[in-house]
């Protein structure tokens, strides 16, 4: 609590949140939220730690993600944006112990276009305050707690730092002798530091009002007598003038025989709200406050009148849930809007059956000030100048500002809107769906979305396949529940069949529900369960089951929701089973292309890798070759731009005519010379990398070309690693008189060689350098005395890494390492 409120503080942000690692590890769960409720957030209390949001991504990259205004949100992260499409700035910096992430701390701020962020010190402020708590919950971890979060968590709520409106200031006064002690704030209100206050009453009474000093002494009577004083008010000097405070107190008991001689109570000073809320009342005007999560919290009699609702009615509820006109969900997305850009925002709404009224709400980290006047009914802009001012009416809503109205005047019946959290929801599955590519990623985000958002604990997902479902995958600990659609026809009677061959939706709420029908072979654990058709081009592809431990009702709301992301899984689902598809005969014409096994040599011993991007096609250029040529090997690493058929297509006839130059006796040089021609002959567009080494038998020496390709790695014998400075040439491709000139290299017996290609060593917006570097401190740290397990630990970071837009290529080669 203490390090979102330090940041908020630091950062000059309105809003801040502290997510914590789940249990399981497959989210981020919010712990803490400083400001901004957790209900302003929509669905993002519980992020996939894959997902593209700022603070997955400062979780799982260890890195700061600074957005500095909406533009540059949109354009980094669109996801976030569709959620949150409000003005604003943030930053995310990952909650790390050593090199163990625990969580992420994000700031918001407001942020017009063009704000410039947070400056580098703030930055450093923010990155300081994550890194004390990660140490705080890694020494939680070491005396026995826990700091880890799962669906049940209640994130607490923290207002954001204010300046009080009450000063309250404690005393205890001792009636027999006048001596009272009292602390800090009780000495502030009368206008004395405490080391001035001598701790007399005559020395308080002295700071009071002439006419009030006799009240203060008829205060101490009036407790002896009754116990207590109840709201005693005294003039207190301050400057040239008074300000009033208010008296509490009361006299304990004392005991038997023994006369009560301690008042202890308080000194309230309101400031000017007593004032305030005495003008307030005056005005015509309709005014009301708002706590930061939307309830009322103050209503004047102004705004009784304009509504028609009694001011007990409203307190403690959200305007939007008594009003019938004001439960259009665009109204309540105006709080959320002002709550998250904390810039005013106002709107007209038509109160049936004609007044209109013009609401206007004014922001701060803790709440919203609302006021309400009459207006007159918007006017129609002219055909030429572009759309109506935000104030005229919301935008994209224009019905909602006239509710319950036909086109002639009339009332009409209306149904009650989509809640604006049910709305939230489908932007946000269908908005993760967009990037969801293969049929696991489509899965994945489903039981990330829909088992928070819904409460559920299990959930399965089964495609049609030749009239029968059959399980693609599923989340949950209770396997016959999971699997028992496995292999029913689409015409069992049972529900979870009928669902996709007819198109009906069925939602159990107890095992009471299950009829004859139903599941009666459930398992036991499972208390309730939803199946939703998955129907996409008026065809039924699968089922959705979304499983419960115990009873759990649906609201109507809840089912209506549930059908219509149906939906949208659906067509996600079959257009990622297309894909997969694809990818499978894609990734298979790759597999063919690069060697099925790699030559043994004497002398010598080889490993080889190769990794698929994870985004995309799966499918791209690089490849790896040893090429015994009669006296002696030669060992290649290129990279073909790209990531599509066409790629792999052109690394597979490059591989072909490197094999073919190299055993025909042609030097490194004229090896990557004749490519090049033969690549620029073929204008496939494309451009080429290479790294070629020849290696002579029997004189530890070797022979380096390079086309534009990463430098090579040799490990000694000793374990130290250099990055060995090879002459390099232009890219395979780009002129058809390109020469590659040779570097003679060392190889001492029992040393070790690494060949490339970017996508291990190079990351989005990262220095390919620093990357390279990190390559050679692995490999010079690492075990080297099994040459396919070296392979694999060089590859671990990569392949734990969700997003790799890049494929990869690694070639081990140990020179005599007997």
């Amino acid at each position: 609590m203490t390090a979102v409120v330090k940041a908020v503080g630091e950062t000059a942000a309105h809003a801040g949140s502290v997510f914590l690692r789940s249990r399981d590890g497959r989210a981020v769960v919010l712990a803490v939220a400083c400001g901004t409720p957790p209900s302003l957030l929509g669905g993002w209390w519980r992020i996939p730690v894959n997902s593209p949001i700022p603070v997955a991504v400062a979780y799982r990259s260890g890195r700061t993600v600074h957005l500095a205004d909406a533009d540059e949100t949109v354009r980094r992260y669109p996801q976030l944006a569709v959620a949150l499409p409000y003005p604003f700035g943030s930053a995310s910096v990952p909650v790390r112990a050593g090199r163990e992430s625990l969580g992420a701390l994000a700031v918001v701020w407001a942020a017009d276009h063009g704000h410039a962020g947070l400056s580098r010190p703030q930055l450093r402020h923010l990155r300081a305050i994550a890194n004390r708590l990660g140490a705080t919950l890694a020494d939680l971890r070491v005396r026995g707690g826990s700091f880890e979060c799962d669906a049940t968590t209640v994130p607490l709520q923290v207002p954001a730092p204010d300046v009080p409106a009450v000063r309250v200031g404690l005393f205890d006064w001792r009636l027999d002798d006048g001596v009272v002690v009292a602390d800090e704030e009780v000495c502030a209100i009368f206008g004395l530091t405490p080391d001035a206050f001598d701790g007399r009453a005559d020395t308080l009474a002295s700071r009071l009002h002439p006419g009030d000093r006799l009240s203060l002494r008829a205060a101490a009577r009036e407790a002896i007598t009754d116990g207590r004083v109840l709201a005693r008010r005294l003039r207190v000097r301050t400057g040239d003038g008074y300000r009033t405070v208010e008296l509490w107190g009361r006299v304990p008991e004392a005991p038997a025989g023994e006369a009560r001689t301690h008042l202890v109570g308080s000194v309230l000073d309101a400031g000017p709200g007593a004032a305030a809320l005495t003008a307030v009342e005056r005005l015509r005007d309709g005014l009301f406050s708002l706590a930061p999560d939307g309830q009322v919290t103050y209503t004047n009699r102004g705004l009784e009148q304009f509504l028609g609702v009694p001011g007990r009615e409203l307190l403690g509820r959200c305007l939007w849930d008594v009003l019938p006109w004001l439960s259009d969900p665009v109204y309540e997305d105006r709080h959320r809007a002002a709550m998250v850009s904390q810039q005013p925002t106002t709107f007209l709404v038509c109160h049936p059956p004609e007044q209109w009224l013009a609401f206007s709400l004014h922001p701060s980290p803790n709440g919203v000030t609302g006021r309400v006047t009459p207006s007159g009914p918007p006017q129609p802009p002219p055909a030429a100048a572009g759309p109506p001012a935000e104030s005229a009416a919301p935008a994209g809503a224009p019905s909602a500002s006239r509710p319950g109205r036909s086109a002639a005047g009339r009332p009409t019946a209306r149904t009650a809107p989509a809640r604006l959290g049910a709305i939230y929801r489908m932007m946000q599955l269908g908005s993760a769906l967009t990037e969801a590519v293969t049929t696991d990623e489509v899965c994945e985000v489903v039981a990330d979305q829909l088992l928070p958002a819904f409460g559920g604990q299990h959930l399965a997902v089964y495609v049609v396949e030749q009239g029968r479902l059959h399980l693609l995958f599923r989340t949950g600990r209770h396997d016959r529940f999971l699997q028992w659609l496995e292999g029913r026809p689409l015409d069992t009677s049972l529900p979870g069949s009928e669902a996709p061959a007819f198109g009906v939706p069925l939602f159990i709420e107890s095992r009471g529900d299950a009829t004859g029908a139903g599941p009666a072979s459930s398992p036991e654990g499972v208390g309730a369960w939803s199946y939703l058709p998955l129907i996409a081009s008026n065809r039924p592809i699968g089922a959705c089951l979304l499983g419960f431990d115990d009873t759990h009702h649906l609201t109507t709301k809840d089912r209506g929701i549930l059908t219509a992301l149906s939906g949208l899984i659906a067509q996600a689902l079959e257009r990622a089973r297309l894909y997969d598809a694809k990818s499978a005969l894609a990734h298979g014409l790759q597999t063919a292309l690069l060697p099925h096994r790699l030559p043994v040599v004497p002398g010598i011993r080889t490993a080889g890798r190769y990794l698929p991007g994870t985004s995309g096609m799966d499918i791209g250029g690089d490849w790896y070759d040893v090429i015994p040529d009669g006296s002696g090997v030669a060992l290649v690493v290129g990279d073909v731009e790209g990531h599509n058929i066409a790629a792999a297509g052109i690394m597979g006839q490059l591989r072909s005519v490197v094999r073919a130059f190299a055993t025909a006796g042609h030097s490194p040089s004229d090896v990557l010379a004749g490519t090049n021609r033969i690549l620029v002959d073929l204008d496939p567009e494309l451009l080429a990398s290479c790294c070629y080494i020849r290696i002579e038998p029997d004189t530890d020496h070797a022979l380096a070309v390079r086309a534009g390709h990463c430098p090579p790695l040799l490990r000694r014998p000793d374990g130290s690693t250099d990055v060995l400075a090879v002459a390099g040439g232009p890219l395979l491709g780009v002129a058809d008189t390109s020469t590659y000139p040779e570097t003679r290299l060392d190889l001492p017996p029992g040393s070790i060689l690494a060949l490339y290609t970017d996508g291990l060593v190079e990351e989005r917006g990262g220095d390919i350098d620093l990357g390279i570097d990190g390559l050679r401190t692995s490999l010079a740290h690492a075990r080297a005395g099994d040459l396919q397990e070296l392979a694999d630990q060089l590859l671990r970071e990569a392949r734990r890494s969700p997003h790799r837009s890049d494929d990869i290529a690694l070639l081990l080669t140990a020179y005599r390492p007997d």
